[in-house]
């Protein structure tokens, strides 16, 4: 079914409401229909959780639509038929992006290729050769678009390279970028999660890493070190059962530690562009790395929807716990529970974490 102008538009007034986030949106969306509905309701949600609650202005929103569509851009929301197939499995996929360029680049074989931005020049001519081998061998290559390896990565690639930024899509980052995200944009597909006019920060990168996890069947880390957004990348796609997949370096290299370390804790250790094409090739969600974490159950209650929320605020704390935890401990069905998280987060005193674990805001 054609999505309506009006629901379109509610739909994106929805996520840029106050604490709305993928999950809570998400469940919004499943349990009353429509974002025309949910907007209905968020008020009285909000007030059940012990806060008043505004959603965002329409003035706003009209005002952010004029400003993707200055920018070239255009919306891809969760259920259009060509949002990455790969991208949607994740728990956290954004529901609305801002993209600029040709989307059917994800729906083929990807692999992300990152790394450190101060990469070393041996680092970025191998990544850049990476990338064109992939590129030959018909295989989208997808990056953050920063410095160093990322940046090599899609001039290797180019045109057949996927940038994902954590500012808005009309903000060029880093600025000596510019050229290369509008090249991107113009031969490649260029995607933003973050409203247009908005400048990255700090908390912006976690998120862009985990679309360029979430967009590919393996991530391929070329020199890093052991504390680097790069790593956050390779366990993010871990995490999501993709392929990690890591270029070994020498002990005496620093940056070369979070490769090593990776290899260590289960990545494939790769030399050639034909190993990567060997791992991705078919990947069928079933990888050889062993890169992840056996995260707690995420229960989706849509199924069997409770009308009463469970009344779980005095087991939270603002120390993290899982979900399953909080419906062991309560008694109570996993929707009801659902619902009463749901109803906390749109006050404003819940925070999701990584892993479907929760806490108390502040």
């Amino acid at each position: 079914m054609a999505l309506t102008q009006q629901e379109a538009f509610a739909r994106i007034r929805l996520l840029r409401s106050p604490h709305i986030g993928p999950i809570s949106y998400a469940q919004l969306l499943r349990r009353w229909g429509s974002a025309v509905a949910a907007l209905d309701v968020l008020p009285d949600l909000a007030a059940r959780g012990g806060r008043p609650y505004r959603a965002a202005p329409a003035a706003r929103i009209e005002e952010e639509i004029t400003a993707v569509r200055k920018a070239g851009a255009r919306y891809l929301f969760h259920d259009s038929a060509d949002y990455p197939a790969l991208l949607s499995q994740i728990d956290s996929a954004p529901p609305i992006l801002t993209v600029r360029g040709d989307a059917g680049l994800a729906s083929g074989t990807v692999v992300a290729i990152v790394g450190a931005r101060n990469a070393s020049a041996a680092a970025i001519k191998l990544a850049g050769d990476f990338a064109a081998g992939l590129k030959e061998a018909g295989v989208t290559v997808a990056s953050g678009l920063a410095r160093g390896i990322d940046g090599a990565a899609h001039r290797g690639s180019l045109p057949v390279t996927i940038g994902v930024i954590a500012s808005g899509i009309d903000i060029a980052y880093p600025p000596q970028h510019a050229q290369l995200q509008d090249q991107i944009a113009e031969e490649g597909f260029l995607i933003a999660e973050q409203p247009p006019g908005t400048e990255p920060r700090g908390s912006h990168f976690p998120s862009r890493n985990r679309i360029i996890a979430g967009l590919a069947a393996g991530t391929l880390v070329v020199e890093a070190a052991p504390r680097s957004g790069s790593l956050i990348t390779a366990r993010l796609a871990g995490e999501a059962g993709r392929e990690v997949m890591a270029v070994p370096g020498s002990p005496l290299e620093p940056r070369a530690h979070g490769c090593n370390q990776l290899i260590r804790e289960g990545a494939v250790l790769v030399q050639s562009v034909d190993d990567v094409i060997e791992l991705v090739s078919g990947f069928d969600g079933h990888p050889r790395s062993q890169v992840r974490e056996a995260a707690p159950a995420f229960f989706d209650a849509s199924a069997d929807m409770a009308e009463e929320a469970a009344d779980i605020a005095a087991l939270l704390s603002p120390a993290p716990v899982a979900v399953d935890e909080l419906i062991r401990q309560s008694g109570e069905g996993a929707s009801a529970v659902q619902l009463a998280l749901l109803e906390l987060e749109i006050a404003g005193r819940l925070v999701r974490h990584a892993g479907g674990r929760v806490s108390l805001s502040g």
